[in-house]
């Protein structure tokens, strides 16, 4: 399974915007995808998940309300959509991939993962 992350870039304080994860390679009939981000000296940490057989969803504390995971089937496409963005919002994005139907906020459950995009909020 390979994850493409994209439409990371610079935005403003309060600005939108929206993170896609394209999958491809093997298909996987129960998975759960997530997004986890890194800011600079810091560990990565959980963004938010999504179950790609029950839509269930789950997200860290620090982004509920503002952002929303959201999944295409059709095209095996995740996308974060980041709104009210903060400056402590800044840092790579990663997608992340696991077999299963249960969504969980632990990196470590995660097998498959793309290679990052870069938000970065100007105050």
């Amino acid at each position: 399974v390979q994850l493409q992350a994209s439409g990371g870039g610079l935005v403003q304080t309060g600005g939108s915007l929206r993170l896609s994860c394209a999958t491809s390679g093997r298909t996987l009939s129960s998975h759960v995808m997530g997004w986890f981000r890194q800011a600079p000296g810091k560990e990565r940490e959980f963004v938010a998940t999504t179950s790609w057989s029950s839509g269930s969803t789950s997200y860290a504390d620090s982004v509920k309300g503002r952002f929303t995971i959201s999944r295409d089937n059709a095209k095996n496409t995740m996308y974060l959509q980041m709104n009210s963005l903060k400056p402590e919002d800044t840092a790579v994005y990663y997608c992340a991939l696991k077999a299963g139907f249960y969504t969980t906020p632990d990196a470590r459950d995660y097998v498959y993962w793309g290679q990052g995009t870069l938000v970065t909020v100007s105050s």
